[in-house]
């Protein structure tokens, strides 16, 4: 691992590298998906995967999502004040089924020369403790959540602040959603795409070679 940190490191281009946080790092978004479902169940909205990608990825405001969804009893007050039942039961979902891969956890752990930072639109109550259980939450230097930097994605604020906390002009961008794209590149940085969380060691090894090669 040493050694490849180094070689990432050594003379890149980048001098840090920002994390999506949400489908890159870690699969959460099933548990996302799936805690949402059970705790709008009892509220008349029947969510399913389909209708959670289409209108939720990437996004902060889900509590005015799911308040505008067909059949919803509830105001977007009452679900955001009782936001805490829904992280309770995706915490619950993320323990028992850790969503952070040994892959990314290696990835990670290699690329101790680069300073890391995490910025998602997710609360850091439900990043840290995954972050923590995997053993990779002490490998960051800043974690930028929810709504922290004050714009969230797809403005370019969250990134921004990454940077800034990092000291970096010049870092890499890893996302997934087209908000998420959208922030790094309206804060002027380079982004990679990933397809999804599984795919996202293979994708920003393959990404940190070829970019220190050329």
């Amino acid at each position: 691992m040493g050694s490849e940190a180094g070689a990432f490191g050594q003379g890149s281009r980048y001098d840090a590298i920002l994390f999506d946080f949400d489908g890159v790092l870690a699969d959460t978004e099933p548990l996302h998906c799936a805690s949402w479902a059970q705790f709008l169940r009892p509220l008349g909205v029947d969510l399913d995967w389909a209708t959670y990608a289409r209108c939720a990825l990437g996004l902060t405001n889900m509590a005015a999502v799911f308040a505008a969804l067909p059949g919803c009893s509830v105001t977007e007050e009452e679900i955001r004040s009782r936001y805490p039942e829904k992280r309770a039961l995706f915490l619950a979902m993320a323990a028992a089924r850790p969503p952070i891969s040994e892959a990314t956890v290696a990835l990670v752990q290699s690329l101790s020369g680069f300073p890391l930072a995490v910025v998602t639109s997710s609360n850091r109550l439900e990043v840290e403790p995954i972050l923590d259980q995997a053993g990779i939450l002490g490998c960051f230097g800043t974690l930028v959540c929810g709504k922290e930097a004050g714009a969230t994605k797809p403005a370019p604020d969250p990134y921004l602040l990454a940077a800034r906390n990092l000291g970096a002009r010049r870092p890499l961008v890893v996302e997934d959603s087209e908000a998420g794209l959208e922030s790094g590149r309206a804060a002027g940085f380079d982004v990679l795409w990933v397809p999804d969380a599984a795919q996202a060691a293979e994708y920003v090894r393959a990404a940190l070679a070829k970019r220190n090669a050329g």
